[in-house]
């Protein structure tokens, strides 16, 4: 894909602050300029779909639906697409993920205002971007420990539902928000719960929160 003269760019985070500070930067370099906005991971699907975004900018962490969810949804529905990873975490679980789900980069939120415009820029040429911290992150966990990452069991579905589980919706707003039965939210609930060996909602919180579905 020829790279736009201008790149139309949608960002995601669930802040409005933080929105407002993305937008100043990439609307201050002169090839980037930002379309849309999304405040949770749904809106953020809903947003990249349109023909007009050339770039995605997800926070890694977002209500409903998880910026890594969102990248992953994307990168199947609209794979000419490029997507960046934002996050305040440098940790290899959410770095490895981002590019498992399809990002070109992952940037920290700390080092946006000196890296975002080159990462963006990176992304449209095809190349790869990662933040140097995180490169060391990576760097520092493949040295202590070189084997194979183990992959969870649940699938993608699961994982929406372990998502809404942990932010404490209700079994009818989460059959609402996924537009399926309430019996089939038990149903999942049910076999995650099975899966990673766990009894309750509590514990299924802390597992979230260790895969980044939701922030502490």
């Amino acid at each position: 894909m020829a790279v736009p003269l201008v790149t139309n760019v949608l960002i995601a985070d669930d802040h409005s602050l933080i929105r407002s500070g993305l937008r100043a930067v990439l609307d201050g370099a002169p090839d980037l300029r930002v379309v849309a906005e999304a405040g949770d991971g749904i809106e953020a699907v809903e947003l990249g779909l349109r023909e007009d975004v050339h770039l995605a900018v997800l926070d890694v962490v977002m209500p409903l639906r998880t910026g890594l969810q969102a990248a992953a949804e994307l990168s199947r529905r609209r794979p000419e697409l490029q997507i960046l990873m934002l996050s305040m975490h440098d940790t290899e679980d959410y770095c490895f993920q981002a590019l498992k789900a399809g990002a070109s980069g992952y940037v920290l939120k700390t080092q946006a205002d000196r890296e975002l415009v080159e990462a963006c820029r990176a992304a449209m040429r095809g190349e790869p971007f990662l933040s140097p911290p995180t490169v060391r992150t990576l760097m520092r966990s493949y040295l202590d420990d070189p084997s194979e990452r183990a992959l969870h069991p649940l699938t993608p579905r699961e994982l929406d539902v372990v998502k809404l589980v942990a932010e404490a919706h209700t079994t009818q707003e989460i059959a609402q928000l996924l537009m399926i039965s309430p019996r089939t939210v038990e149903r999942h609930r049910e076999n995650i719960l099975a899966k990673l060996g766990m009894r309750d909602r509590v514990e299924l919180t802390r597992w979230a929160i260790r895969h980044g579905l939701i922030e502490p």
